[in-house]
């Protein structure tokens, strides 16, 4: 639960930093940390194995 929370606040703060910085500014350290922790909390809230795999029979 506090994972999917964390993903949400993650993707927010990444947006806000991709939004203020120029086109130029947008690979940034910050940016790059925000990135990381989003799909680090994206990976622990588990929304990869709701994701499909294969096919099905």
């Amino acid at each position: 639960m506090f994972a999917i929370a964390a993903a949400v606040l993650f993707g927010l703060a990444l947006l806000f930093e991709i939004a203020i910085g120029s086109v130029a500014e947008i690979i940034t350290p910050t940016s790059l940390a925000l990135a990381g922790l989003l799909c680090v909390a994206l990976h622990l809230s588990g929304i990869a194995t709701a994701l499909p795999r294969g096919r099905r029979r």
